[in-house]
């Protein structure tokens, strides 16, 4: 499923050497507070100074390292997109296509003229609507321009044959982040759900609706959304693989939940298939019984809410201000985003190969991908070595376990083969028109795989994002050329700094493979137990370990993170760090003493780890991340795995009573 494709970490920036230096930079480290202790707050003592005189960018939810590095590339690309829009392009060529694209996004008075009438269309369309089998008719067209409403389908690998491709459905039909948004009762959920209602208003408002009709509508429509809501899994229970997996025939399914009309809607979408995943069941059982009882006359404005709000940030000012307005509740965001920043992520999204292209020519030399392909295997090696050790897993299994280690594929910097983007026809005054043709092509491209076998050269990200992931299905890690700067990685930078920023997100990365998820898949990418039942039975005691610790930690007033739900990402810190902490050992400055600028190698290998999670954000993106995010926080990426190594406790000296001592038999060690 895509949450699986996108078993992402986001990372970010600390200053450091520029590309094209011969030698090695040894970057000074600065900034400490000495008024705390290494071990009492790992993060705070690194990162604190810079903490408290660091300014987030109005525009932006907050500022520094992690995903928040992504501000930066964005403004890259603004460089690139601004550039080639002025050029004399071949028609047809991908130059022609992002620049045009860039150009007819950034004509704000010709999309302030055209109001909503791109919408028209569309709202006729639902007006039109006097059954059941027109609605669903309705939604299967959307559902071709990439627009989801009530049924979300995707075309994936099949997990118990992960080299073919088969359909999927998910949930999906609220408009919140997540189910639990619509129950919640504690202050700060209830400004967000007020605030999702007034978006709802406003939508129907400049829509053409009076100001009490507005309001009934956004009433009705999160009514229903919350009824759909009920049916939804949590963000916990979608993290067990084989419980959001069910494999049903067509036949079979249209029996279960006869008023969707699932044979007609896959055939508009032109999905040939005998059989499909039905991810999330109860979700569709519950969409089958409210299509009976919910007049069709509701079921059109809810299709009109999501039908506008689908396309609101690609409209006039007054959807763009409408759609912001929600979001600031929603992450604290201060102000807009400058049209440019915003057009560059749009095209990046819609044209993301075309732009990669242009962008890694400039931004990533060959040399970096040699020098991280190093730093990988060097990875996969010490990462052997630990499978080696570990005194509670049989030898059957660790056989199995390097098996699958050595299995991994790795993509780095860029695909070798670049997605096309022939099916896209860009106007250079036809923004609108422009979303819509790149969301289509998008549909289509991905309805091309279905019953195909799985392309495993395929990327699930653009080249410039900051940004790393792990494919279960395909058993690969990847790393684009967006994160192989500093201070991940530094061609020229001392391995230290190296190992411990970019080595700590391979290892990351290569832990998801055994994470509580990945370990569920074997070396081929199938869901399939390669494990004895014993040493799976103490796997998951020392996941429950990794659950247990996090879920004391305290993010914000009294909320805490979600063990459960961040399980996985935890897991892959704590190894992660070890890992290239062992990788690190078997360099020649980390089998040295000598010190660089006072402090010794292994304490510079810590200090990049501090420093590559470095951020500061508003409380409402922290609130939201909490909630949503599979990730800890960035304080919680250090400070947790940390407590765990024995070799930090060596570098600082950290003992009994301080605040992140662990006894050494309460350290966890999975991998």
């Amino acid at each position: 499923m895509r949450n699986w494709l996108l078993l992402s970490l986001f990372f970010g920036a600390f200053a450091a050497c520029q590309p094209g230096t011969k030698e090695k930079s040894f970057i000074a480290i600065e900034g400490l507070d000495s008024t705390i202790q290494p071990g009492d707050n790992f993060y705070n003592y690194v990162n604190l100074k810079w903490y408290d005189t660091a300014q987030i960018p109005p525009s932006q939810s907050g500022v520094g390292a992690y995903r928040f590095m992504n501000y930066q590339q964005r403004l890259k690309l603004l460089g690139i997109l601004d550039s080639v829009s002025k050029s004399n392009n071949t028609p047809g060529s991908l130059e022609q296509k992002i620049g045009d694209f860039f150009a007819a996004g950034m004509d704000t008075n010709m999309i302030d003229q055209r109001g909503f009438d791109p919408l028209k269309g569309g709202l006729d369309r639902i007006k039109a609507i006097s059954s059941i089998a027109d609605m669903m008719t309705f939604v299967s067209e959307e559902v071709k321009l990439s627009n989801v409403s009530l049924i979300d389908f995707q075309v994936l690998p099949d997990q118990e044959n992960s080299s073919m491709n088969m359909g999927h459905i998910y949930q999906t039909g609220i408009g919140m982040p997540d189910r639990d948004y619509y129950f919640k009762t504690d202050a700060a959920t209830v400004a967000i759900q007020q605030a999702y209602k007034k978006y709802l208003t406003d939508l129907f408002t400049l829509t053409g609706s009076d100001t009490a009709s507005a309001q009934k509508n956004a009433v009705l429509v999160y009514s229903i959304q919350q009824q759909l809501a009920t049916a939804h899994k949590t963000n916990i229970d979608l993290r067990d693989v084989k419980g959001n997996f069910h494999k049903v025939a067509l036949a079979d399914l249209n029996k279960q939940q006869p008023n969707i009309g699932w044979t007609a809607f896959f055939e508009r979408l032109g999905a040939n298939m005998d059989s499909l995943d039905v991810a999330q069941t109860g979700y569709y059982d519950k969409l089958n019984s409210l299509l009976k009882s919910i007049p069709v006359e509701d079921w059109k404005i809810y299709l009109s809410a999501n039908y506008i709000s689908n396309y609101a940030d690609h409209l006039s000012k007054p959807f763009v201000k409408a759609s912001f307005e929600y979001n600031k509740a929603l992450t604290g965001q201060a102000v807009q985003k400058t049209r440019g920043e915003t057009m560059s992520g749009v095209v990046d999204n819609y044209l993301g190969q075309a732009l990669g292209q242009l962008y890694t020519k400039l931004y990533f030399p060959e040399s970096a991908k040699k020098r991280m392909l190093e730093l990988v295997n060097n990875l996969q090696k010490a990462f052997s070595n630990r499978v080696d050790q570990l005194d509670w897993m049989s030898d059957s299994t660790k056989q199995k376990a390097k098996e699958k280690l050595f299995a991994i594929t790795k993509k780095i910097g860029y695909p070798d083969k670049w997605r096309e983007y022939n099916g896209v026809t860009v106007v250079k005054n036809k923004y609108f028109e422009n979303v819509v043709s790149a969301a289509a092509n998008n549909f289509q491209y991905n309805l091309a795989k279905l019953g195909k076998p799985v392309d495993k050269t395929e990327w699930f990200t653009t080249p410039s994002t900051v940004t790393a992931y792990n494919n279960p299905y395909a058993n690969e890690i990847v790393f684009p050329a967006g994160i192989l700067q500093p201070p991940y990685f530094d061609n020229n930078a001392d391995d230290a700094l190296n190992y411990g920023g970019i080595g700590m997100v391979i290892g990351h990365e290569m832990t998801h493979t055994f994470d509580d998820q990945g370990a569920q898949f074997d070396k081929d990418g199938n869901v399939k137990s390669w494990w004895t039942p014993q040493d799976y039975e103490k796997f998951k005691a020392k996941t429950q370990q990794v659950i247990d610790l996090y879920s004391q930690f305290v993010v914000l007033d009294s909320i805490h993170i979600k063990g459960g739900l961040t399980v996985g990402e935890n897991t892959a810190d704590i190894s992660g760090v070890a890992v290239a902490y062992d990788a690190f050992k078997m360099t020649k400055q980390g089998q040295d003493t000598t010190k660089i600028g006072g402090f010794t190698p292994d304490q510079r290998f810590f200090f990049s780890i501090a420093r590559i999670w470095r951020v500061k954000m508003k409380d409402e993106y922290l609130r939201y991340w909490v909630n949503n995010d599979p990730h800890s926080p960035p304080m919680w990426r250090v400070n947790g795995p940390l407590m765990n190594i024995g070799a930090f406790y060596a570098a600082f000296n950290v003992q009994p009573g301080a605040k992140m001592y662990l006894d050494k038999d309460k350290r966890i060690r999975i991998w």
